[in-house]
Formats: structure tokens, sequence, C-alpha cells
């Protein structure tokens, strides 16, 4: 193989075996791509890993989410693309965009009340993993997991 042409990587190891990962790369930009350019869910993501210690995805958000919490896991989330404003709490509302690097805890309130430029997507390191129906709104009515996730292969 000529060192200059790549090979094609799985799109999810994670999702073929059980074990944890000892190592693996995975294509960012390809998985950026293949979320969809809309959707019927607040978001859609993406997930590389799937680790009990750790989930790794992207997820790009296509309307404002509610205030909502996540009761398993801390959220890091890297801005890739786009700017939205983000509210922690009862905190004003801050600007976030591409190359900033937002952390929360698990329980902190937070919510995406504006898409200022689109598309929004992050990369995100949920530690422990983060359970995909792991959603709490505050405000009963405003979400459940089945409208506010979809799940991209």
């Amino acid at each position: 193989m000529r060192p200059d042409t790549e090979t094609p990587l799985p799109e999810s190891p994670a999702r073929r075996s059980a074990a944890p990962l000892a190592h693996a790369v995975f294509d960012v930009a390809a998985a950026v791509a293949g979320l969809p350019e809309t959707s019927d869910t607040m978001v859609a993501d993406h997930r590389f890993t799937e680790d009990a210690a750790a989930s790794a995805r992207v997820f790009r958000v296509y309307r404002p989410t509610p205030p909502h919490t996540h009761a398993s896991c801390d959220e890091y989330l890297y801005v890739l693309s786009g700017r939205c404003r983000m509210r922690f709490g009862d905190d004003a509302p801050v600007e976030v965009g591409a190359g900033k690097l937002v952390v929360f805890k698990r329980g902190v309130v937070h919510s995406v009340p504006e898409i200022l430029e689109e598309p929004v997507v992050f990369l995100s390191v949920d530690t422990p993993r983060r359970e995909p129906r792991d959603i709490r709104f505050v405000t009963e009515g405003t979400g459940t997991p089945d409208s506010f996730m979809r799940q991209e292969p």
C-alpha cells in the first residue's frame, strides 16, 4: 500500500464489540459529514465509543434545546462548527463557537436557547459513558428521549 493511500476505517468499532477498545482511530470529519442535514429530533449523534468509562461521539444540534440534565455523566463538548448560545442553570446565556471547549458536570441544568450559525456540531466525551436515553427535561412536556436525540449508525 502506498503511504498516501488511506485505508477505510470501520464506522464504529465500539458497536461491533462489547469489549473495551484497546485503541482506535476515527474519522471525525466523515462522521460529521454523515449526520443528516435535517432531523425531526433536536439533536442527531454518531457514537464512536461505548466503553463503561467513557463514550465519545459527535452530534449536531438542529433546534434550540430546552433546559435538561443528564444523570449518568459529565460532558466535555468541543465545538467543531457553528455558533450557539448555551445556558447553565440560572446563569446568563453564553455564546460558544468553533474552537471552544464546554465542560459541565452531571446534574447541571443546561440548554441551547438559540442557534446563531449552523451547523452547530460538537465533539463530545462523556465520563462515564452516557446512556443515549439519559436526559431529564426540567419542564414536563418540553421533550422526551425520543424527541431529543436521533442516533446515526
